[in-house]
């Protein structure tokens, strides 16, 4: 039967506003955690290579793996990027890379003499701050300058031995180097030195973070656990804390704030614990710990909402009630670990919002 025209224009129309709906839901922004595996500082938890997907709405449900042959050299960082929707990788054999979240394939790599540690991107994404490495002591130590677009060097500035955390502010104003016992930071439009922190962080400098306004920043302690308060505006530290009864001689490798900035986190790794201070005080006053299921490399994050915490481990907390929320395992069920993580918010294919691998803080 053939229908009248103008009867057939009234059926399309009728369903026209359903295909719009559907098409509005595929559309709905999906969180997810991208974890880059194997990670380049510890054995523990390792799951192939590449980059492992989880639904974070799903309760960290394991959604699939991008394999990535590279990644068997291990991962040292990964930085992320929203205007760029890519994330830059970093490992074990002085290679940096970029992977474009949206079409799934490297864009370029480059290996550079001294090596690459832990990076980190400006906002506009276009120049990577490259630390030379924990592992490289020579006089030029410090930090590599590199355009983003293709990995090309910039220029390497001398800073201090054994580089190999950098940090851009939330804002992109600032970035932070640290090398042995000292915080530098720099300004991103020139890369000159705003100042230098000295003699912090006892005998060497490990993952720091700091507060949304870059006034305070929370400095791990390399002999025991615990960590420095470091005042950024003038330069000094201001208070030295250590978790425990009793000072536990081992070093502290993770510090993140929780996005409100009422919490800070440490790791202690050999311990197995990640434990927690009440940030509302100063200095921050113990408050309480979390078990962790194995040791590692120590790290500690959040994700951008605040409600769960990460680690070098498996498990994921909720930051709330202290309690285990999940375990992250791979395609085959076996529990996966790895300091090398960040959260990506899709929206019909398109990167929206990306999270920092470093827990700073967003108040």
């Amino acid at each position: 039967m053939i229908l009248p025209m103008n009867l057939l224009i009234w059926i399309i129309a009728l369903f026209l506003p359903v295909a719009t709906l559907t098409f509005g839901a595929d559309r709905s922004t999906k969180r997810y955690l991208y974890l880059a595996s194997p990670d380049g500082a510890q054995e523990e938890g390792r799951s192939g290579t590449g980059i492992l997907i989880y639904d974070i709405d799903d309760g960290f449900k394991f959604v699939r793996r991008i394999d990535i042959p590279i990644f068997k050299e291990g991962l040292r960082g990964l930085a992320g990027n929203l205007k760029t929707h890519s994330v830059y990788y970093s490992t074990s054999n002085r290679r940096l890379g970029c992977f474009d979240l949206e079409k799934e394939k490297i864009v370029w790599e480059k290996a550079y003499e001294a090596g690459c540690d832990r990076s980190a991107i400006t906002l506009d994404g276009k120049k990577i701050y490259v630390p030379t490495g924990w592992w490289y002591s020579g006089e030029d130590s410090g930090l590599l300058v590199v355009n983003a677009e293709n990995g090309e060097l910039i220029k390497r500035i001398q800073v201090g031995p054994q580089a190999h955390n950098s940090i851009v502010s939330l804002d992109g104003r600032f970035v932070y180097l640290c090398t042995t016992t000292m915080l530098t930071v720099f300004d991103t439009r020139d890369e000159s030195i705003i100042r230098q922190v000295k003699d912090v962080g006892e005998r060497g400098i490990f993952p720091y973070t700091m507060d949304s306004r870059n006034t305070i920043a929370y400095v791990c302690l390399g002999d025991h656990v615990g960590f420095d308060v470091v005042d950024l505006k003038r330069g000094k530290a201001l208070h030295r804390v250590f978790a425990g009864d009793e000072k536990i001689p081992h070093r502290t490798h993770g510090a993140a704030l929780t996005p409100d900035e009422k919490e800070l986190w440490i790791s202690d790794q050999k311990g197995q614990k990640l434990f927690i201070f009440d940030a509302a005080r100063m200095p921050p006053a113990p408050k309480s710990y979390v078990e962790l299921s194995i040791g590692g490399h120590g790290w500690v994050c959040f994700t951008l909402d605040g409600k769960y915490a990460l680690s070098h481990t498996p498990d994921v907390f909720d930051v709330k009630t202290k309690k285990l929320a999940a375990t992250l395992k791979d395609e085959k069920g076996s529990p996966i670990a790895s300091s090398k993580f960040i959260e990506v918010h899709f929206r019909g294919g398109e990167v929206v919002q990306m999270g920092n691998e470093f827990g700073l803080g967003r108040k």
